[in-house]
C-alpha cells in the first residue's frame, strides 16, 4: 500500500464492520494500526509507552507541556488555538501510569488533518522550556521579596485536588502497594509532595528518551483516505532513524503472602461521618493480553459484583459494616489485571471482619457452584455491551484505541483486543465443556491467590491541616535558603513568568495553525426525526434511526405531580423500582432476569426548562435497551418495576439510601465545580432548584436526614414511599419515547399502548414549588487542599434577550481571558463560563483553584474583556467554528432519541435552531461587545459561592452570611 512501510496483518472485523491492517514503519519502527470503515466521526492518536521512575509526575507534566508550542507552531499553546476553532469531537490528551496517549477526532476530514498536524509537531518537536515547566508544572511564587513563597503550577494544582479525594488516594495508594517493583509503583500524575522535585532537564532528557517514532502506536478510525493516511504519517515519521528506546513495562513479581497497608485521609472534624473510613481488597491477576483470559475475567467480576444483586455486593452491604461499595471491578489498562472490591463509609477496625466475610462468600461460591442464571446474565450483559458498542458521548473509535493498546503496548496483537467475536465464543465453549468454570477461577484467582492487597484508608480530621504544614515547611525551608538576591531574583521571576502568560502572540504565528474557514460549515442545522402522537393514552414519541438492530425505550411520568417535600425520594425511587424485587420474585432474580433478558433497564430524572414559560419541565425517566425479539421482556420488566416492586422493604430502602448518600458525599471535591454550579444555578430558576433537591447538595442533606428516619420513624417513610408511587405513576402523565427503525416501531407499539394502558389512573394532582432560594453568598467547607469557585446572575432579570452570540462569546472567554487569567496565572486546572438560554442564568467557575479573590477578580473582568478586547475577525471566526462544533456534536442513536425528546419537551423548534446556528455565524464583533455589556451584571451583582477547606474560606470569606459544612 505504501513502501515506506511493511504490513504485519489484514484483517476484517466484521462485528464492527472495519477492515483492520497493521503495519510497521520501515525507517523508524513505528507501528500503524489502521483501521477502514464508514464512521464520519474519524479518530487518530499517538500514543507512547513513558513509564514513569519517580512520583514526580513527569509525564503527566510532559503531557501538558509539550501542547505549549512546538517547532512549526511557535505559539503559547497550540491547544487552546485547536479549542478555539475547530469543529473536533475530541481533542485531549491522557496519562497513565505506563503511557501517554494524544487523540483527537473530527468529522471533517480537513478538520481532523488539522488537528493531527497540530498534535504530531506539539509531540515530536515541542518548544520545552523552564518557564513551560513552571507554568504546566511548578515553580516558587513570590511577588514580593518580603512575603512568603508559594508553589504555583497546573498539575501542582491538579493533584492537590486528586489527592483531596479519598476516593482517588485510596486507589493510588493500591496500586503503588499492588505493584512495588514496577513503574505502577510510582504515580505517573505526580505526588504533590514531590512534583517540586521535577528538574527541567529530567523533563528534557525524558521527552528525548520516549516520544520517538520508535516507540510509538499510531492510530486512525473511520472513513477518511487509508492511503492518504499512510502517505501523510510518512512525511512526519521519514525525518527520524530508528532508535533503541528501552520502554518495557515489567512484569510484577507475585506476592509470597497477602499484605495490609493503612493510610490516612482529610475528614472534617465536625463531619456526621467523620469516625468512618475505606477499606479495599485488592488481587493481582493475569496479563491483559490473553483476550479470552480477560473476557473470562470480565465476566467473573460481574458475576462477583456487577450489580447490587451479585453475591460479593450484596453480601458486603447486607453485612451492615459500610455504606457503599468501593471498586467491583477489573482494572484492565495496566499489563496485569486488578480485581478490586470493598467499602466505604466502615469503621477501619472493621476491615478484619470485611476480609473474612469477602473470603466465606467466595468458599461458599467455589463449593456450591455459581447459579447457571448467573452466568447467563452475565454473557448476556458482556455480549450486548460489545455488539451496542455505546460509548456516550465520546468517539467509538477512541475506546477501540484504548481497547487495542491494552495488549499493543505490551507487544502483543492490537487488532485481538477489539476482535470480540472469536474470544466471546472461545469463553463460551471453556464455559460449556468446564461446568465448573467459574468455581475454579474463583479458586485460582481468588482463594489461592496470595497476591492480594488489604488497604485500609482511615479518617484523620487533622490530616489537611498536616499537609499544608508540611508544604509551608518546605516552603519556608527553600526560602531560608535563598539570599536576599536570590529572592529578588524570584520575585522578577514570578513578573516575567505572569507577563509572558498573557503576552500575545504574533499574528503571523497565530496564522500557522490550521484552521477551517466559515464556508466550510454546513449552514444548515441538522434535524433529528421525530413524530408525536397523543391520541392514546399517553404520548408516544418515535425517533426513525437506524439502531443495528436494538431498541431504546424510554417510560417517562411528570414530576410536576409530587409535592416539594417528596421530591428528594423521587431521586432514589428508579433504584428503589429495580433493586428491590417485586412482589413475585425477590430483588436478585429481578435484577439477574434483567440481565438476561435485556441490554439493561435503569432510572434517571431529566429537568430541563421551558424556552417560553421558563419553567421547570421535569420527568422521571425509566429507560431500557433490548433487541426486538425481547421487546414483550422488556415492557413486562418495565411493568413490574413500576408496580411490583417492594419499596416497602425497610432493609433494601436503607441500604440504598446509604449507598446514594456515600456515594454523594464522595463525589464532592472530586467535582466541586458542579458543586457550586449547581448551587448558584438553584437560585434563580424552578429547575435549578428541582435539580438540587434530586441530585445537589440539599439531596444529600435530605438523604442524611432520610437515613435517620428510617430508623427512628420507618411507618411514616413507607407511606411516603407509597404516596410517592401513587402519585407518579399515572397513565396521564406518562410519555414513551421510543428511538429504532420505522418497521420496528410498528411492532412494538401495539405492545406499548397496552402496556400503557394498564397503568393507574389515579386523581390528577398538580404541584407548584416554592421559589428559588434567596440569593446570597455562600461558603460550602471541605476537606480540599484546592478550592472551586463560582459566581452567577441572572442576564434577563437586567433585561438582556438572548441572542446565539453569546455562545460565541461563552466559548471565546473560556479559551481566552478565564484560561489565561485563571488557569495559565492562577494555576487552577480549569475555567469555565456558562450561560443557560433557558433561564438567563450566566456564571463562572474554576476547577481545583489554589486562589480565591483573583478568581473573582478575573469573573468580574469578564465583561470589561469583551468590550474593551480587540476582538480580531479572526479570533471571532474561530470562536464561532468551536461553538458550531458544539452544537453539532456527533450523537449515537439513542442520545439522539434522547435530545430530540429534550428538545420537544422545552419548545425548542427547528425553526428556532436554524435560527441560533444562523445568529451564531453571523456573530459580530458588536454581538461580542453587547454581551460584555451584559454580564456586567456579574461583576454589579452576581451572587458568588466557594467550596474549600474551613481554613481557605476563613481566609477569603469570613463575613458571608452563610457556611455550611458538607
Amino acid at each position: 500500500m505504501h513502501d515506506a512501510y511493511e504490513p504485519i496483518q489484514d484483517r476484517t472485523i466484521a462485528e464492527l464492520q472495519t477492515r483492520a491492517r497493521l503495519f510497521r514503519h520501515r525507517r523508524t519502527g513505528a507501528q500503524v494500526l489502521s483501521m477502514e470503515n464508514t464512521d464520519e466521526n474519524k479518530v487518530f492518536g499517538i500514543a507512547f509507552r513513558t513509564p514513569p521512575r519517580d512520583s514526580t509526575g513527569l509525564p503527566h507534566i510532559l503531557e501538558h507541556s509539550v501542547l505549549c508550542g512546538s517547532r512549526k507552531y511557535p505559539v503559547r499553546e497550540p491547544f487552546v488555538e485547536l479549542l478555539k476553532g475547530s469543529l473536533h469531537t475530541f481533542l485531549n490528551a491522557f496519562t497513565y501510569p505506563d503511557k501517554t496517549c494524544y487523540p483527537v477526532a473530527s468529522q471533517n476530514v480537513k478538520d481532523f488533518y488539522n488537528l493531527i498536524d497540530v498534535y504530531l509537531d506539539a509531540v515530536f518537536h515541542p518548544r520545552l522550556t523552564p518557564r513551560t515547566l513552571e507554568q504546566e508544572g511548578w515553580h516558587y511564587e513570590v511577588e514580593d521579596p518580603a512575603k512568603p513563597l508559594a508553589f504555583k503550577g497546573v498539575v501542582f494544582n491538579e493533584m492537590k485536588g486528586a489527592y483531596s479525594s479519598p476516593d482517588s488516594l485510596l486507589y493510588r495508594v493500591a496500586q503503588q502497594n499492588l505493584f512495588p517493583d514496577t513503574p505502577y509503583g510510582v504515580d505517573s500524575g505526580g505526588d504533590p509532595r514531590e512534583i517540586p522535585n521535577l528538574t527541567f532537564e529530567q523533563m528534557q532528557a525524558f521527552h528525548r528518551a520516549y516520544y520517538h517514532p520508535s516507540n510509538a502506536r499510531v492510530f486512525f478510525w473511520g472513513d477518511d483516505d487509508p492511503a492518504e493516511r499512510l502517505r501523510y504519517l510518512d512525511g512526519w515519521l521519514s525525518a527520524f532513524d530508528r532508535a533503541d528506546v528501552r520502554s518495557d513495562v515489567p512484569l510484577q513479581p507475585p506476592f509470597p503472602s497477602p499484605r495490609r497497608v493503612s493510610h490516612p485521609f482529610a475528614v472534617a472534624p465536625d463531619s456526621p461521618d467523620r469516625d468512618k473510613g475505606m477499606a479495599l481488597v485488592n488481587w493481582l491477576w493475569p496479563e491483559t493480553t490473553d483476550i479470552a483470559r480477560a473476557f473470562a475475567c470480565d465476566l467473573l467480576a460481574y458475576i462477583l459484583s456487577g450489580t447490587s444483586a451479585a453475591p460479593l455486593h450484596k453480601a458486603l452491604i447486607d453485612s451492615g459494616l459500610g455504606e457503599d461499595i468501593v471498586g467491583g471491578h477489573v482494572e484492565a489498562d495496566l499489563r496485569q489485571m486488578v480485581y478490586s472490591i470493598g467499602l466505604r463509609g466502615l469503621l477501619p477496625s472493621d476491615a478484619p471482619k470485611m476480609e473474612d466475610l469477602l473470603r466465606a462468600e467466595l468458599e461458599a461460591l467455589a463449593r456450591d457452584g455459581v447459579p447457571a442464571a448467573m452466568v447467563e446474565a452475565a454473557l448476556n450483559t458482556l455480549e450486548f455491551r460489545l455488539r451496542e458498542n455505546n460509548t456516550g458521548s465520546y468517539p467509538r473509535g477512541l475506546f477501540v484505541m484504548l481497547r487495542a493498546l491494552t495488549t499493543w503496548l505490551y507487544d502483543a496483537d492490537p487488532v485481538d483486543a477489539v476482535a470480540f467475536e472469536a474470544p466471546l465464543q472461545t469463553v463460551k465453549d471453556r464455559i460449556r465443556s468446564a461446568p465448573r468454570f467459574f468455581e475454579d477461577l474463583i479458586r485460582s484467582l481468588l482463594l489461592d491467590n496470595p497476591h492480594r492487597l488489604t488497604v485500609t484508608m482511615e479518617p484523620d480530621p487533622g490530616y489537611a491541616a498536616a499537609i499544608e504544614r508540611e508544604e509551608r515547611a518546605v516552603l519556608d525551608a527553600a526560602r531560608a535558603r535563598c539570599s536576599a538576591e536570590d529572592l529578588r531574583r524570584l520575585a522578577d521571576e514570578t513578573r516575567a513568568l505572569r507577563e509572558a502568560q498573557v503576552a500575545p502572540d504574533r499574528p503571523e504565528d497565530l496564522a500557522r495553525i490550521p484552521s477551517l474557514r466559515l464556508e466550510d460549515l454546513d449552514r444548515a442545522s441538522r434535524p433529528i426525526p421525530i413524530e408525536e402522537d397523543r391520541r392514546g393514552p399517553a404520548r408516544l414519541v418515535h425517533h426513525d434511526l437506524f439502531t443495528g438492530g436494538i431498541l431504546y425505550v424510554d417510560v417517562g411520568f411528570h414530576l410536576r405531580s409530587l409535592p416539594a417535600e417528596l421530591l428528594p425520594l423521587a431521586a432514589i425511587l428508579g433504584r428503589l423500582l429495580l433493586e428491590t424485587g417485586t412482589d413475585g420474585e425477590d430483588f436478585v432474580s429481578f435484577s439477574l432476569r434483567i440481565d438476561r433478558q435485556t441490554g439493561g433497564v435503569s432510572a434517571s430524572e431529566l429537568v430541563a426548562t421551558e424556552l417560553d414559560t421558563r419553567d421547570a419541565a421535569p420527568w422521571f425517566l425509566l429507560r431500557g435497551k433490548c433487541l426486538p425479539a425481547q421487546a414483550g421482556d422488556l415492557l413486562a420488566i418495565f411493568a413490574d418495576a413500576l408496580l411490583r416492586a417492594r419499596i416497602d422493604d425497610r432493609e433494601r430502602v436503607r441500604q440504598i439510601v446509604l449507598e446514594d448518600k456515600s456515594s454523594l458525599e464522595a463525589g464532592i471535591v472530586h467535582a466541586g465545580h458542579q458543586v457550586v454550579r449547581g448551587r448558584l444555578d438553584s437560585l434563580f430558576s424552578e429547575a435549578g432548584w428541582m435539580s438540587e433537591q434530586l441530585h445537589g447538595v440539599e439531596h444529600l442533606f435530605a438523604l442524611r436526614r432520610l437515613s435517620e428516619r428510617i430508623e427512628s420513624d420507618w411507618p411514616a417513610v413507607r407511606e411516603e414511599l407509597r404516596t410517592l408511587r401513587a402519585r407518579l405513576v399515572r397513565r396521564g402523565a406518562a410519555l414513551a419515547n421510543v428511538t429504532c427503525p420505522r418497521a420496528d416501531w410498528d411492532a412494538l407499539r401495539p405492545r406499548l399502548e397496552a402496556f400503557l394502558g394498564a397503568l393507574p389512573e389515579p386523581p390528577r394532582a398538580v404541584s407548584w414549588w416554592p421559589p428559588a432560594r434567596p440569593h446570597a453568598a455562600e461558603a460550602l467547607s471541605a476537606p480540599s487542599q484546592v478550592q472551586f469557585v463560582g459566581k452567577a446572575v441572572n442576564l434577563y432579570e437586567s433585561g438582556y434577550a438572548f441572542h446565539a452570540s453569546s455562545l460565541v462569546a461563552t466559548r471565546f472567554l473560556r479559551t481566552t481571558w478565564l484560561w489565561e487569567r485563571v488557569r495559565v496565572q492562577g494555576g487552577a486546572y480549569g475555567a469555565f463560563a456558562h450561560f443557560d438560554r433557558a433561564t438567563g442564568v450566566f456564571g463562572c467557575t474554576s476547577y481545583r483553584d489554589p486562589n480565591v479573590e483573583s478568581t473573582f477578580d478575573a469573573f468580574d473582568g469578564a465583561g470589561r474583556f469583551l468590550r474593551e478586547a480587540e476582538l480580531p475577525v479572526d479570533e471571532i471566526r474561530k470562536a464561532v467554528i468551536g461553538a458550531i462544533g458544539e452544537i453539532d456534536h456527533p450523537l449515537l442513536p439513542d442520545a439522539k432519541g434522547h435530545v430530540s425528546l429534550v428538545r420537544r419537551l422545552i419548545g425548542l423548534t427547528e425553526e428556532e435552531r436554524q435560527r441560533t446556528r444562523d445568529q451564531v455565524l453571523g456573530t459580530t464583533r458588536e454581538d461580542l461587545r453587547a454581551f460584555g455589556e451584559a454580564i456586567e451584571a456579574l461583576r454589579e451583582r452576581g451572587i458568588p459561592a466557594v467550596l474549600g477547606s474551613a481554613e481557605a474560606l476563613a481566609k477569603s470569606c469570613a463575613e458571608w452570611p452563610q457556611v455550611r459544612v458538607l
